[in-house]
């Protein structure tokens, strides 16, 4: 039987241009290339999921103007069941700028404003689709009462709970099997995290991947490809990390996975991943 996933997290318009340096202020520069799709941390991790052979439920906000009926078009090309995505009246579907330059340096100029953001209502509502599922992933970027409520309702109905971002709000612990965040979001973040609730975490560092769980640890060392844009990196890698623990992988395994599909992702332009030969 297929696995399924609720993915509940951010829906937005993706435009990346790359350049070959930026232009000083009052003047203009020339794009080198122009990248515009489906984006927004919950849309890639649910985009993985389908590349990977779960089948992802996607719990975000459009708008409702047209830019979200394109998005959602291509969600469902994609595989993605769109039937829990909220289109706020009156709200401009979010969008998500993405300015890179050689080396992959990049800077994000985000219009994400409160309308297209998760309520705590709006998870209520999809009950059903994550209490149906096997996995919820949860992207702490969102609301804490919405985050706290798709916790909650996944623990509660015996799924694999994971966490995606820093951890603000510690009684979010206690419905997790899996906690994920990069070197940013990992500030104060220890094994001791294994002591309030979840069985796995898994932090980004400079030397690799680490992966922490009762009675056992690995870290995964980067590969030397080259990294060309790293947006969309912890994306996949948490669909991956979920992909082979819903297949019954080892935590070992599930990490050595979870790395191999960051590292194809960066090594491209654009948060989108391409992972069907990973």
């Amino acid at each position: 039987m297929t696995p399924t996933a609720a993915v509940v997290g951010q829906l937005a318009r993706d435009l990346v241009l790359t350049v070959d340096q930026l232009p000083e202020p009052g003047s203009s520069g020339v794009a080198g290339s122009r990248h515009e799709q489906l984006g927004g941390k919950g849309a890639n991790q649910a985009v993985a999921l389908a590349q990977l052979g779960v089948r992802p439920s996607l719990i975000a906000v459009a708008g409702d103007d047209m830019i979200g009926d394109v998005l959602l078009a291509q969600a469902r090309r994609d595989g993605i069941d769109v039937r829990s995505v909220i289109r706020r009246p009156g709200a401009l579907t979010g969008l998500i700028v993405e300015i890179l330059e050689p080396g992959g340096r990049y800077r994000y100029v985000e219009h994400l404003p409160p309308p297209v953001l998760l309520g705590e209502d709006d998870v209520l509502r999809a009950r059903q689709v994550i209490e149906g599922t096997d996995a919820v992933l949860v992207q702490l970027q969102q609301p804490e009462a919405a985050t706290l409520a798709a916790a909650r309702i996944g623990h509660e109905a015996g799924k694999l709970v994971v966490l995606d971002g820093e951890i603000k709000d510690k009684s979010l612990l206690v419905y997790a099997d899996v906690v994920r965040a990069d070197e940013a979001e990992a500030a104060g973040l220890d094994e001791d995290v294994l002591d309030h609730g979840p069985k796995l975490l898994a932090l980004a560092r400079k030397d690799g991947n680490l992966f922490v769980w009762r009675g056992g640890r690995v870290t995964i060392p980067l590969d030397d490809a080259e990294v060309v844009d790293t947006t969309g990196g912890g994306d996949a890698f948490v669909a991956a990390l979920t992909a082979a623990l819903l297949a019954g992988a080892s935590y070992e395994e599930a990490a050595q996975r979870a790395t191999a599909a960051s590292a194809a992702t960066v090594t491209h332009v654009s948060g989108r991943p391409e992972l069907r030969d990973v």
